[in-house]
């Protein structure tokens, strides 16, 4: 399992928002360069970048700060937020994406999802965000009727990179992953899943890691508020 460091962009800053709400905001640094500098200096192999602004908007908004924070890092660079055009996936990957991130699209364009597996293998990362079960979309405003597992079914055929789950209730809040949830969605769809949400020790990490199929997890408080360091996060899941 890989451990990727969040930056959440808002207003140019690096933040986190507690459950995905906007008006519950707490900025963690200035120079979101700086801080994807300092992760690839303490050893992460990738990162995942967050374009808040872009998920809210429906389109990319921070592209030009993206593609600093990707050549500052000099990694594979995750990217999610906003994506729900062709030209905006092909945006994120103008600005030195490895991966981009759609969810919204996965529910109201799923033939477009289709097609980027398609025509940009292991590129698409398709975002699963729960909210009791169901899959939210436009920035967490809004929930469909939708089961995470029966929207990873319905692109497991097309191979996407992988999936990024999160269960909202839990994201920013320290409060512990969904372990069994993302486990199960691995175990069902078949494909790798990216743990994301609530992460708040060491022990989280290792409990994730025991499950064949959670291929990474972001983490993003836990760093940022100190409960343990980048090199700990990656020490504790080499014997999980």
């Amino acid at each position: 399992m890989v451990i990727l460091p969040a930056i959440d962009l808002l207003d140019g800053k690096v933040v986190r928002l507690h459950q995905g709400r906007y008006d519950a905001v707490t900025v963690y640094d200035a120079d979101p360069v700086a801080r994807a500098r300092a992760f690839a200096a303490q050893g992460a192999e990738a990162l995942h970048v967050v374009d808040l602004e872009g998920a809210r908007a429906g389109h990319c908004v921070q592209a030009a700060l993206v593609a600093e924070i990707a050549s500052a890092f000099g990694g594979p660079v995750q990217v999610g937020g906003g994506v729900r055009t062709r030209e905006a996936f092909e945006s994120w990957v103008a600005a030195g994406a490895a991966r981009v991130v759609l969810g919204t699209a996965a529910i109201r364009e799923p033939g477009l999802v289709l097609a980027l597996c398609n025509d940009f293998p292991d590129r698409v990362v398709l975002a699963l965000d729960a909210k009791d079960g169901f899959v939210a979309t436009d920035g967490w405003t809004e929930t469909s009727t939708r089961t995470a597992t029966d929207v990873a079914r319905d692109f497991a055929s097309a191979r996407p990179w992988g999936i990024l789950y999160t269960d909202v209730s839990r994201d920013g809040t320290r409060s512990g992953p969904n372990v069994e949830a993302t486990a199960r969605l691995a175990r069902d769809s078949g494909l790798r899943v990216i743990a994301s949400g609530g992460i708040a020790s060491l022990d989280d990490l290792r409990a994730l890691a025991r499950h064949e199929g959670v291929a990474a997890a972001v983490v993003g408080r836990a760093l940022y508020d100190g409960a343990f360091t980048l090199p700990e996060a990656i020490a504790s899941i080499a014997h999980p």
